[in-house]
């Protein structure tokens, strides 16, 4: 089990260039990864994109910047320059913002994409795989983080499946009361209505009637496996959430009908608190990979 969340950061010196590499993951259904590239190297777009599909799912933010470190000179890109300094502008005034062009322009030459090497425009075969081998590293920390999220959810998640079936387990004890409360309730019903010489025998079959509409042994059967289901889905299958999920669904539509039968409130308090507990997988199941 992996958690859709995390962050990895790897840096590494090639051919006088320092590059960093820093990737973070956010829950999403899809694939949805966003890439910020050096110039040199955005041509190896597609071979990034096909090293992240082994992440599967996630909103995958990965960064690469690059820094000259050998005296390589480098020139300033006055067009990429200036529309991000009026864009900057822009959005200072918009917000109401007062600060002054000396500091707009200091935070903008400070942006390394607005900087062109004067060297070779394109990063070379040698240099990639390196750079390559970096970026993969860096995957690799993001995966393990994700790995590591994923075992303290699936902890929590063991913790209340647990509760929610110690609540089913406490049922029976109640069901018994409840047969003898709705025998009595139906005796006050006819008394009150001032009924007499009751015949006893359509008396039971209507009791029998009205206890198998209440019924909720196949409820608490079903609800039993899915629980059993749901921990073994969560023990044996990687990227597991989506199926996590529907195991969830299932699981509250028979505490849900278990909770409108139960006509007893102790077995009412039983269902609220089983809710309660699965609330809080369902919360936690949009984090799983």
């Amino acid at each position: 089990m992996k958690s859709m969340t995390g962050f990895a950061k790897r840096q590494s010196t090639i051919d006088g260039r320092n590059y960093i590499v820093e990737i973070k993951s956010l829950n999403s259904k899809q694939m949805d990864a966003l890439l910020k590239l050096p110039q040199r190297i955005k041509n190896h777009e597609l071979d990034i994109r096909a090293m992240l599909n082994r992440l599967e799912r996630g909103k995958i933010d990965l960064i690469v910047t690059e820094e000259l470190t050998d005296g390589t000179t480098s020139s300033l890109n006055r067009q990429a320059a200036s529309q991000r300094y009026n864009e900057l502008k822009e959005w200072a005034a918009s917000v109401g913002s007062n600060i002054t062009e000396e500091a707009l322009l200091g935070i903008v030459l400070q942006q390394s994409d607005i900087w062109e090497s004067n060297s070779d425009d394109e990063i070379t075969d040698e240099s990639w795989t390196l750079l390559a081998k970096t970026i993969d590293d860096a995957i690799t920390d993001l995966d393990g983080t994700r790995a590591h999220e994923g075992l303290i959810l699936k902890s929590d998640f063991v913790k209340h499946v647990d509760l929610i079936e110690h609540y089913l387990n406490d049922i029976p004890q109640y069901e018994q009361e409840r047969i003898e409360t709705a025998k009595e309730r139906m005796r006050t019903y006819l008394s009150d209505a001032a009924v007499k010489d009751v015949d006893e025998n359509r008396f039971e079959q209507e009791l029998i009637y009205y206890l198998e509409k209440l019924d909720i042994t196949e409820e608490k059967v079903r609800l039993a496996k899915h629980i059993n289901y749901f921990r073994e889905v969560m023990e044996n299958e990687e990227g597991s959430g989506k199926k996590l999920g529907f195991i969830a669904q299932e699981m509250g539509r028979e505490i849900n009908t278990t909770g409108s039968k139960a006509n007893h409130v102790e077995i009412q308090r039983l269902v609220v608190a089983m809710k309660d507990e699965l609330e809080k997988i369902k919360e936690q199941l949009g984090n799983i990979l």
